[in-house]
């Protein structure tokens, strides 16, 4: 799969450490964008640049005869996939800290085992069904002392705001869930670059004519279009291809394991530069969030 994506490393630890950083800086790129753009337009142009940079290297592959075989399944996923959760996440940041959402994504895994357990009949055991319960503790946790956390991105937020983006990014998770049950049961054997390009170009008609309503009335500083466009080169076009060529190189278990990486990338990306404040019961409560949700993914092999 490396030659296929057109890239070479020479190992597979370097891919983890550039793909942790490249998602945990989406947070920060996010509000920076959003605060101009408005979250679905953010969203749209995000997946509408990844679209652009991605779609060379699937034609380049000879995959485009395999995409137009499966392009409803593959646009549909796009939906769920992309759409949905990055609107929903640029939604968050505008009334959340942009650590307290990189934490609330890392449960992404958490909500991904209890999905395939429910859709796909996927073995539960008590260890996996103890780690669901901690992990699922720790977000209510986070959520019931979210007040603490939100002064950094919006002084002005309401409680009903901070509430509502705290359900924006649990929601934004269950989509991801799903997405990866999704694949696993339509898109088993479909090559990473033809779903990682067809999901960009599904989420992107999806997300047009919301995004064509929304769009802002003053022209976007140069600051935002390049968050933008870091956004979805980097971000998105350059983070799949790290990601499938990590699960490729690594395994998928270890390649689940990059998004415990992503709040500590995107916590100290929010101090630097976002001078957003990090209390010691966010990152402890983060860290039950992230062990429970290790427990219920099975990536302890003695345990599962």
């Amino acid at each position: 799969m490396s030659k296929e994506l057109g890239l070479n490393s020479p190992d597979w630890r370097m891919d983890y450490l550039m793909l942790a950083a490249l998602w945990g800086s989406s947070f920060l790129f996010m509000r920076m964008g959003t605060a101009e753009f408005g979250p679905i337009a953010t969203a749209w142009a995000r997946v509408c640049v990844a679209t652009l940079f991605l779609c060379p290297f699937m034609l380049r592959q000879g995959h485009w005869p395999l995409f137009k075989s499966k392009w409803k399944v593959i646009l549909g996923f796009g939906v769920f996939n992309s759409a949905l959760p990055f609107a929903l996440f640029a939604y968050a940041v505008m009334h959340i800290s942009t650590g307290l959402s990189a934490i609330l994504n890392a449960a992404v895994p958490l909500f991904a085992a209890l999905v395939a357990w429910a859709w796909l009949g996927d073995r539960l055991n008590g260890w996996r069904v103890t780690g669901l319960c901690i992990g699922f503790i720790g977000v209510i946790l986070l959520a019931s002392n979210q007040t603490s956390f939100h002064s950094d991105a919006n002084p002005d937020a309401s409680l009903w705001g901070q509430y509502t983006a705290i359900a924006a990014c649990l929601v934004a998770t269950l989509c991801y869930a799903i997405s990866a049950s999704f694949t696993k049961k339509y898109m088993p054997n479909l090559p990473p670059l033809v779903s990682a390009t067809g999901s960009q170009l599904g989420a992107s008609l999806a997300l047009t004519l919301p995004a064509l309503w929304a769009m802002p009335e003053a022209m976007p500083s140069t600051q935002a279009w390049l968050s933008i466009i870091f956004l979805g080169v980097a971000c998105t076009g350059i983070a799949y291809i790290l990601y499938f060529r990590l699960v490729n190189r690594a395994g998928p278990a270890k390649a689940l394991t990059v998004t415990f990486l992503i709040p500590v990338f995107a916590l100290i990306y929010a101090v630097a530069f976002l001078n957003e404040t990090i209390s010691v019961s966010m990152v402890l409560l983060g860290a039950v969030v992230v062990f429970g949700t290790a427990m219920s993914s099975g990536i302890f092999p003695k345990m599962k």
